[in-house]
């Protein structure tokens, strides 16, 4: 198996920091398990938690680390490998070798972790864990707390949860450093989709090729790929159609680090070697916004400030074209402009592709000064508090052309004072626009992670007109 960690030190401060501002009780985050496709043997790729990649870094299932908040101490608790085991997988590091390497105090057996936790219990001291995400999160933590599932998903520890994500929204040098690696293997990602489709392709085809670059690399996507023609479905990850002159290409996909940071980039190109009349001004309005968003992002500033700023681009560029009419403030605060941008502008980005979701956006997201609304569109932004300085977030504005949503609201007459609904219907099947960018909040000014990935139209129109002419 492969080792890869950071310095012991930041393992060690890491844990250390946690358990100074958890002050009592036992800090307990369980890695993950292997998952069973069909049966046992046959597994889905290893995905460690990221919560416990973060305070231990060690990649291997099976495990606990818990953290003694009081003093500090730490251990890592399991079993070691059997003859059994190692008879399958080849020999691997004990776990002595693997709490060495993140500085962990010592390590336990399972069976001694288990009645240390019943003695704290006994003693009504406090077991702190995250949320669940994952329902065998729920039955381990059942078995090693005593407590039916449904207790377990109740009683997570707010105060871990909130300590845990003021820690991990800031990101470290380090993490920089592994964020730029996932993100420049992106952008090979996309260069690929951009220098090779052509018309005659299947969607899979393209995907085939772009996921090769990750296979190359030794690494794994954080996410399942969007590449798509029908782009104007948010997360479509089927890949069977066929491509056609005229369409577009959307592709949303990224790659892990070799240590699981997570890149996220969208470009869309048009099938052929350039861009239509209309696909060009759809394009122009959603780079303006990108270029504009990402000018905004300071620390300090509410995400859901940006956001909106990016929606009455939107609005105004889309007046422009004739697709809506009237006042376009009015229009971003009554949610018209969802009707072509019925997304959020972006997420944190880290260890996760949604950074900290499975912690829960009430905490990654949101906080006491910025509620969620439920307004269709809006509610979808999983980011809305003021950004820090050191958060890293994605950018993606897009403007889709959704049939199912067009149809629905017309017949609703929706907003229809405001929407030319005639004008919208001719342009379909147009498909969707989005583009999008790693950016790393700064109080020296925003910067875009990554080596650059072509996304002016000059440059996407060059490469496709490379792609024609191999």
């Amino acid at each position: 198996m492969k080792l890869n960690f950071f310095e012991q030190s930041v393992y060690h401060t890491r844990r250390s920091t946690l358990a100074h501002a958890i002050q009592s009780g036992l800090i307990l985050i369980p890695s993950n398990e292997e998952a069973g496709i069909n049966y046992k043997d046959n597994t889905y790729p290893f995905r460690q938690d990221s919560s416990f990649l973060y305070y231990c870094g060690i990649d291997r299932p099976g495990l606990n680390l818990l953290i003694d908040s009081q003093t500090g101490e730490s251990f890592l608790m399991g079993d070691e490998a059997s003859i059994e085991d190692i008879v399958w997988t080849g020999p691997v590091p004990s776990l002595q070798q693997l709490a060495d390497h993140a500085a962990i105090d010592r390590v336990i057996s399972t069976a001694q972790g288990l009645d240390w936790i019943r003695g704290l219990q006994a003693h009504k001291v406090p077991i702190h864990y995250l949320p669940i995400y994952r329902g065998d999160h729920a039955f381990r933590l059942a078995d090693l707390l005593g407590l039916s599932p449904e207790k377990i998903a109740a009683n997570y520890s707010r105060l871990l949860a909130a300590e845990v994500v003021k820690m991990r929204e800031i990101k470290s040098a380090q993490e920089i450093s592994e964020l730029n690696k996932a993100i420049n293997l992106s952008g090979i990602m996309h260069h690929t989709m951009m220098t090779t489709t052509r018309t005659g392709m299947t969607e899979a085809h393209v995907a085939a090729l772009v996921r090769a670059e990750c296979i190359k690399a030794d690494v794994d996507i954080p996410y399942g790929m969007i590449l798509t023609i029908n782009g104007q479905t948010l997360h479509n990850h089927g890949h069977h159609n066929s491509l056609r002159s005229g369409q577009l290409l959307l592709g949303d996909f990224g790659a892990e680090s070799p240590m699981h940071y997570a890149g996220d980039i969208t470009r869309t190109i048009p099938v052929d070697k350039t861009f239509t009349s209309l696909q060009r001004d759809i394009y122009t309005l959603v780079l303006t916004t990108l270029e504009q968003s990402i000018q905004a992002i300071k620390p300090g500033v509410p995400y859901l400030q940006v956001h909106l700023n990016a929606c009455l681009n939107i609005t105004k560029g889309l007046i422009e074209m004739g697709y809506l009419k009237g006042d376009a403030e009015e229009m971003v605060q009554e949610g018209v402009h969802a009707l072509f941008m019925p997304h959020g502008l972006g997420h944190p980005l880290g260890l996760d592709v949604h950074d900290m979701e499975g912690i829960g956006e009430q905490y990654t997201g949101y906080d006491e000064n910025t509620l969620r609304s439920t307004q269709f569109g809006l509610s979808a932004l999983r980011l809305g508090k003021s950004l820090q300085n050191g958060m890293v977030i994605t950018v993606e504005p897009g403007i889709y052309f959704i049939p199912e949503l067009i149809s629905l609201w017309k017949s609703q007459h929706k907003f229809e004072d405001f929407i030319d609904y005639n004008a919208i219907e001719r342009a379909i099947p147009f498909g969707g626009i989005r583009l999008e960018n790693n950016i790393l909040v700064a109080a020296e000014g925003p910067r875009v992670l990554g080596d650059p990935i072509p996304q002016s139209i000059s440059d996407v129109e060059e490469l496709r007109l490379a792609a024609y002419s191999l």
